[in-house]
């Protein structure tokens, strides 16, 4: 049996989204910015999936940027509000927590090395930025705070409606990476009241290589892309169609499934949470009261065990199961995961964690073999 558990790794292509793709990888293949009808056409499709995105989160199209993923959607924020806000107000600091995803975090230091100051918040054990903390950190300097909703690693939820309302006593910009939320909860950007959101179609079933940016009108942004007047001149480069159409296609899914699939994963979830504290007491769940059921992380203590992530997976492929570990691999050389020491796990713990992600397609029979596997391994490298 082939198992397949890093759906936030990536998500398999919707066959629907693959069928509404496929025309504009062949015959419609006008460029959008053309005024003869082959662009007209294609321009057409492109505001009609802007309008099927901006409804989706309750926002207006004017307010959605199409991008290549959600790497460039939080450099943009990232970039685009730091460089536009410094130009207008002259604030120059932005928070950020320990454990934000790479495109966040390097992000970060780029603009550090430009002259801005980055607050870097510990999170708790949970991977979760303490509001009280959050709020002793907040100043007349800040123009930026940039925090996940979901995280990448753990699973843990930010809760995003109380940071807003911290953010915005203070008129600072709060942009939020929704890219492990989008399309499996419901987001409501007047709600949350968020100046930014990143996306990405891939977490959501959709192609790969592209993304969105929210912007609330009246948010400063400054393009990090030149030569091109596309995305109403903030975002140069011709537009990929077929990928924002297929994106479009993977969000009319998610709105029609959305409280279907989580149901089920939360089934999956409980099920291989269950069955993992059976193998053994020394396997640590990570996870938060509130959590997202479409992530699990799992810690092999090493206290018990010898920890050796690259092995780990690699025996779990061999047996027919995908997961990660959320760890960089250069040079040969696995490094720990920055979200699991951030949580206070040591370097050992951490090269023993490894994280199982959840999609729609997934069974309780591939739970049960997943268990299998991990039993066997459990005892393989038990010290």
């Amino acid at each position: 049996m082939r198992v397949y558990f890093d759906n936030a790794a990536t998500s398999p292509l919707h066959p629907k989204v693959f069928e509404k793709m496929k025309p504009f990888l062949t015959n419609e293949f006008g460029n959008p910015s053309s005024i003869h009808s082959f662009g007209r056409k294609v321009r057409v499709a492109v505001e009609e999936a802007r309008e099927v995105t901006a409804h989706f989160i309750n926002s207006s199209p004017s307010e959605i940027y199409f991008t290549s993923g959600g790497t460039e959607a939080n450099n943009f924020a990232l970039l685009g509000i730091a460089k536009a806000e410094l130009a207008e107000s002259k604030r120059n600091e932005i928070i950020t927590s320990k454990a934000e995803h790479y495109s966040v975090l390097d992000t970060c230091k780029e603009l550090e090395r430009n002259g801005f100051n980055i607050k870097w918040l510990n999170v708790n054990s949970s991977t979760i930025v303490e509001l009280d903390l959050l709020n002793d950190e907040l100043k007349n300097s800040t123009s930026l705070l940039t925090l996940m909703h979901v995280n990448n690693e753990t699973g843990s939820i930010n809760t995003i409606e109380d940071i807003s309302k911290l953010a915005k006593q203070r008129n600072i910009f709060f942009h939020t990476d929704a890219v492990q939320s989008f399309g499996k909860f419901l987001i409501d950007v007047k709600k949350i009241e968020v100046n930014a959101l990143s996306a990405s179609a891939h977490k959501i079933n959709g192609p790969k290589g592209m993304g969105f940016l929210f912007v609330k009108s009246g948010t400063p942004i400054a393009p990090i892309l030149f030569g091109g007047s596309q995305e109403r001149n903030r975002r140069g480069g011709t537009e990929n169609v077929a990928g924002i159409v297929g994106f479009a296609e993977a969000i009319r899914i998610a709105n029609e499934t959305m409280s279907e699939n989580e149901i089920h994963v939360k089934k999956i979830k409980n099920r291989f949470t269950k069955g993992i504290k059976e193998i053994n007491s020394n396997l640590q769940i990570n996870e938060s009261e509130n959590s997202s059921p479409y992530i699990l992380s799992v810690t092999f203590k090493s206290e018990f065990y010898n920890n050796d992530s690259e092995a780990m997976l690699m025996y779990l492929d061999i047996n027919g199961v995908a997961a990660s570990n959320g760890s960089a691999c250069t040079s040969g050389t696995i490094k720990p995961s920055h979200v699991i020491l951030a949580s206070g796990y040591s370097e050992k713990d951490a090269i023993g964690t490894l994280r199982f992600s959840f999609g729609m397609q997934n069974t309780f029979e591939e739970v049960d073999y997943a268990l299998e596997v991990l039993e066997r391994m459990a005892k393989k490298f038990r010290k």
